[in-house]
């Protein structure tokens, strides 16, 4: 927690003094945002001495040299955006970069800004066929901790520094708070229930005509009532959400013209608002922009307006369909929507930790150079990622889930999941996966 001169010239013993010889706004934003206790940076050499808590020096000049210190690289001072030299190497058995002459070997206050930032992907890059950031454009991938989140990690390694060299003066104990959320995207709420006469039509001679009797034969089925749509699984859902008092997001993809991938119902239909109305009732309930509004902000209005009518509630949450997410455009048009939360921070391409963070945090905006109020909250693990992307068959992607769930739990954030409800059916070849994560709900949140 940033705590200004002005305001306070000593600190509670339990605080982490940073004396740097300028508060640069880069500097106060990554002490405020990585520290799971209190931190301080203050520019006066005299309070930073006489400080009776865990110190670093966060300056070229020494000190004692039982307060550790990080020489700064040059990042945190500037006010631009440039091309910055990366040269990576081991500490402790992590991955750093930005080395620098101090007893802390690199400057990972900067480095910890460069990646919760995304610097990178503000530098040029290539594109993928929708014009998302790749992840193989990333540090974290090319260096292989993209499935770590590192700056936690560090974070753990430099509070022991701390605690250790500066004359014992301990920091309180490493407070790990966890939060696991489950989040659904609605991208099509039913499977044949709703849709047009044409669109059933069209539907059922294709599958007809490829030979997919079993298709044909459910839709009829579906269509005649003789069975649920496999699309709609929202009361099993239901039904594990209150037995394991779990609190989920619904994120609502709500396009008002079908096109391309933005495939859902018309928002219009009253089958879609009774969906939406159902579970605005119970759960945060969140727009999932459409492809669409991405080049068109007054889209983007007006879907959130049409969710914000269908439940009667302030609409504050989003995520990206098709974790549509440039930077800085797309958080900029979302503050300009009202919105206060995303979850879109995460790669459509592969699970892991694009910002190497588990915590929600605020965008820092380095257009602009300033912090802004929009909380950024990550994800680490989507289904269809693993189903289309990674292609990874059930086993090996329920290995996967496991693994960042008890990492997350070790190191402390939110460890949030992406499921789609058009992968949770009981249809022959997502059944399995709807069987995986039940079975991993009841395993790790049964109490």
């Amino acid at each position: 927690m940033f705590i200004s001169l002005v305001e306070l010239k000593t600190y509670p013993d339990t605080t982490l003094l940073i004396y740097a010889e300028e508060l640069y706004p880069r500097l106060v934003y990554i002490t405020d945002t990585i520290f799971p206790f209190p931190a301080a940076v203050t520019d006066s050499w005299e309070a930073f001495l006489a400080h009776n808590g865990p110190r670093i020096n966060y300056a070229e000049k020494p000190c004692s040299e039982l307060i550790p210190q990080v020489v700064p690289h040059g990042l945190l001072a500037e006010d631009d955006i440039r091309v910055q030299q990366i040269d990576s190497f081991e500490w402790e058995g992590l991955k750093a970069f930005f080395p620098t002459a101090g007893t802390i070997p690199f400057d990972f206050f900067a480095a910890s800004f460069y990646l919760i930032s995304r610097y990178e992907e503000y530098l040029p890059h290539r594109q993928d066929q929708y014009g998302r950031y790749m992840h193989e454009n990333s540090l974290a991938y090319r260096e292989g901790f993209l499935h770590l989140p590192l700056i936690q990690l560090w974070v753990k390694k430099i509070t022991e520094h701390c605690s250790d060299k500066d004359f014992n003066k301990q920091l309180p104990a490493f407070r790990l708070s966890f939060h696991f959320i489950p989040t659904y995207d609605i991208d099509i709420a039913y499977s044949y229930l709703h849709h047009s006469l044409y669109r059933n039509s069209m539907g059922y001679f294709r599958d007809l005509i490829q030979g997919k009797m079993q298709l044909t034969t459910e839709r009829l089925q579906v269509l005649s009532g003789v069975q649920k749509d496999p699309y709609d699984v929202y009361e099993w859902l239901d039904l594990l959400h209150s037995s394991l008092q779990l609190k989920p997001l619904y994120f609502f993809l709500l396009a008002k013209h079908r096109k391309g991938r933005d495939k859902n119902l018309p928002p219009h239909l009253d089958a879609m608002k009774s969906l939406i109305r159902h579970h605005a009732a119970r759960y945060t309930t969140g727009i999932h922009p459409s492809i669409q509004s991405n080049a068109d902000e007054q889209l983007l209005k007006q879907e959130t307006d049409t969710l914000r009518f269908i439940t009667g509630n302030t609409i504050t949450v989003s995520r990206q369909h098709y974790i549509q997410l440039i930077f800085p455009e797309t958080y900029q048009q979302l503050l300009e929507a009202g919105i206060q939360e995303d979850y879109s921070m995460g790669y459509p391409g592969t699970n892991g930790f694009r910002a190497s963070y588990a915590a929600p945090f605020f965008w820092f905006d380095l257009s602009a150079n300033a912090i802004t109020a929009l909380r950024v909250h990550p994800f680490c693990f989507m289904d269809a990622t693993a189903i289309f992307n990674q292609r990874t068959d059930v086993m090996e992607a329920a290995q996967d889930l496991q693994y960042y769930f008890d990492t997350v739990k070790a190191t402390g954030g939110e460890c949030i999941t992406v499921f789609h409800n058009n992968f949770l059916t009981k249809q022959p070849e997502f059944e399995s996966w709807r069987n995986m994560y039940a079975d991993f709900l009841l395993r790790n949140l049964t109490r």
